[in-house]
Order: structure tokens, then sequence, then C-alpha cells
């Protein structure tokens, strides 16, 4: 059994517990999953038997338990160097660190009215003000990032990094409320969503049945 474990939510609505089973699967890790279905009877205190923080993801390597998304990217990067987790280039190197951090404190109201069900095809929805300056914030970040980086490969970066697992679930976000994107942004999109990996998850995802009215019908 590896000693790699990965303890997961929901694959139809846990954006975080996407990003580093994705990157994992990118770079070739053996792990064992732990899914735990979330919003359920009970779901919390199974989390808790491996969460501190009482959330997913959480990652269990041997005796060391690390929770958080970016801190089990970071986690892995150290562990793992020989991966191409980041563009080797000092530059790009450390725009891929600070647009997956912005990823992981920032968008707020995107994340609030936008929620990541794959499952649903809600297009058409008013967007409030706050989610069109997220979205817009967003495309922008991978317009930038392709055109100064993307050169040599599909990715933000040319090459999958930890960035793209950080932006992935924004895929399926606008995907799933029929966001308009532009030539650029569309075509990152769906190389995102063409990664084997990820069509493993969202196959995954389609198949669960459990619910969640928050994420069913979320707010206006």
């Amino acid at each position: 059994m590896t000693s790699l474990t990965l303890v997961i939510g929901n694959k139809n609505y846990s954006s975080w517990s996407l990003r580093p089973w994705l990157a994992m699967k990118q770079m070739g890790l053996e792990f064992t999953e732990i899914r735990i279905p979330l919003y359920q009877v009970g779901s919390s205190a199974q989390v808790r038997r491996y969460s501190p923080s009482g959330k997913v993801p959480v990652l269990l390597h041997d005796e060391i338990t690390v929770w958080d998304s970016l801190a089990i990217l970071e986690y892995l990067i150290e562990q793992f160097p020989a991966l191409p987790w980041l563009p080797l280039a000092a530059r790009p190197r450390a725009i891929a660190r600070s647009i997956s951090a912005q990823m992981h404190s920032s968008f707020a109201d995107l994340r609030h009215h936008m929620p990541m069900n794959i499952r649903a095809y809600v297009p058409g929805g008013t967007v409030p003000a706050s989610v069109q300056a997220d979205i817009t914030s967003i495309t922008t970040i991978w317009r930038e990032c392709r055109e100064a980086f993307g050169m040599g490969g599909s990715f933000l970066f040319g090459a999958f990094t930890i960035a793209d697992a950080m932006y992935a679930p924004v895929v399926t976000r606008f995907m799933t409320y029929g966001v308009q994107l532009d030539s650029v942004c569309s075509t990152y999109a769906e190389a995102i969503l063409a990664l084997p990996a990820m069509q493993d998850w969202m196959t995954a995802a389609k198949h669960e049945t459990e619910t969640n009215e928050s994420y069913t019908n979320p707010p206006n």
C-alpha cells in the first residue's frame, strides 16, 4: 500500500479536493484515495478522524499529516522536487506561485455565487458585478500567462503546473454557469477539461448520488 493517502470530499462539489488530486495524478504519483461524502450525517466526524481543521483535503504521508490544498501542494514540491510542479525559470516560477496563492485567497464572490457543481448546467443567470469582477480578474490572469509563458504547451506556463491545478475547479464553474470566454481562455479551459485525470474526476462526480441544496440552488 502506498505511503501517500489523499482524503477528499465529494467530487461533484469539493473544489479544494480536486486541486491536489489533479496535480498528483498529473505528476504520476501513486496514492490511496479516501472519499468522504460531505454534508451528510456523520460527515464531520469522519473528516475529523484525519483532519485537524475538520476540512478536506488532507494528505497523509507516513507519519505526517498535511491539510489545506496549497499546503499539500507545497509539501509535495518539497518531497518530490524532481517532478515539474512549477516552471524552472525564476520569473514564471514566482508568478505561478503567486497566482496559485491568489486563487487560494481571493475570488470569494465567485465561490459564493458559482459553487462547483459538475453535474449541473445553469447558464444565463444574473451575474452580480462583484462576480463579474472576479471573472475578469481570473481570465486576465489566464490570458497574460498564456501570452507570456504558454509557448510549447496548452497550459498557463506551457506545461502543466500547480497553477493549473489551482484553477481547474474554476474551469468547471465556468462550464456549469455558461460563462462566455474569449478564444485564449476557452482554448485553455478546453485543455484542462480534456486531461484524462480531469475526465476521470468528472465522470466520478456524475456518478455520485449525494446532493447539497446550496450547491444545487446557489444564491443570485
